[in-house]
């Protein structure tokens, strides 16, 4: 096994990891929102896992905006996070998570917000957003899902709205739809 960072050649198998793990549609939409991603934020963080020489695993960071009172804060995304199927519930999504924020953290990022299960993102650090003085960037977004974690350079005056980078909007990636 192996965390490493994502190489060009990855491409193909971290979109067959989305597609596998979302499944339908939505898992092509997410592996093009990828795609997209390293386009348009050539500075992202994403990490992959290896077994056997086969990547299994992909977790994305990507740059985003909170709009404080004070001045508009570069932040963090943690979207999307993938496990093939055959390789789920072994902690290998939670050892993604946990070696993107040490290496955000050491990069002096402040804050890392997402939307997901809070059963499952809160073992790595996350917590409710909206009642930490956040607001979500869409009113599609359940409260529940709103999520960030506070990473060592964030200061009590950051508080504001979560800000998606474009490329979100774009692929229309932001809360739940009606089915």
């Amino acid at each position: 096994m192996a965390l490493r960072i994502e190489q060009p050649q990855d491409g193909e198998a971290v979109g067959a990891v989305h597609r596998a793990a979302f499944g339908g549609d939505h898992g092509d939409t997410v592996a093009r929102l990828v795609d997209a991603l390293r386009r348009d934020d050539p500075g992202a963080l994403s990490l992959v896992w290896e077994e056997s020489g086969q990547v299994v695993a992909h977790i994305m960071f990507s740059r985003a905006l909170l709009d404080a009172p004070r001045r508009l804060v570069p932040i963090v995304s943690l979207s999307p996070l993938a496990v093939a199927p055959p390789w789920q519930r072994r902690g290998i999504g939670g050892e993604l998570i946990r070696a993107g924020l040490s290496r955000l953290d050491e990069q002096g990022v402040p804050l890392v917000f997402l939307e997901g299960d809070p059963r499952y993102y809160s073992r790595s650090g996350f917590g409710p957003a909206g009642e930490q003085g956040f607001r979500k960037p869409s009113l599609r977004i359940p409260d529940q899902g709103f999520q960030v974690v506070r990473l060592s350079a964030y200061e009590s005056w950051m508080t504001g709205t979560f800000v998606y980078s474009d490329t979100f909007w774009a692929y229309d990636c932001v809360g739940l739809r009606e089915s």
